[in-house]
């Protein structure tokens, strides 16, 4: 492996890391308006108008704010990592790919920290997990942005 092919490679892994860092944050963002534009919907669930408000809360506590960034960048590391390494592996750089990836990511994070209720204690529930699934979709979008364009650890001929 030549010092260019690594060069690339090295390249390739901090935009990976730098466009996950950013797509979380934008994906906690995304959560908050999307709460807080259905919480002002007629028939909202109460804790919608929580959930909008929360973002303020966070910006108030800064350590809040990061425990809550921390504490997302924790449950959703595997499952992104595995979608960016098949990503960069096999060149996959179309955007609607990395949005999938993205509200997959999100949504399998949220399933690992949120308790399996019965449904009829939680009806929510679906609904809860399409707006992370949203805000994920915009993660996603926002990490090809950033990494997925240019995904693929091999090179492209002309740089070689």
């Amino acid at each position: 492996m030549g010092m260019a092919t690594a060069q690339h490679i090295l390249k390739r892994i901090l935009m990976m890391l730098a466009g996950y860092f950013v797509s979380v944050l934008v994906g906690l963002i995304a959560v908050a308006v999307i709460y807080g534009v259905l919480s002002s919907l007629p028939n909202a669930p109460s804790y919608f108008d929580f959930m909008g408000v929360s973002p303020i809360a966070v910006l108030l506590v800064p350590p809040l704010g990061m425990f809550v960034y921390v504490l997302t960048i924790v449950v959703t590391a595997l499952q992104t990592l595995i979608f960016a390494l098949i990503a960069e592996f096999f060149s996959l750089r179309n955007f609607l790919l990395h949005m999938l990836f993205g509200a997959a990511a999100a949504v399998g994070g949220f399933a690992l920290i949120w308790p399996s209720a019965p449904e009829d204690m939680y009806p929510e529930r679906w609904v809860d997990i399409g707006i992370i699934a949203a805000a994920g979709l915009v993660a996603g979008l926002l990490y090809w942005l950033i990494a997925g364009r240019d995904a693929g650890f091999r090179r492209p001929l002309l740089e070689r």
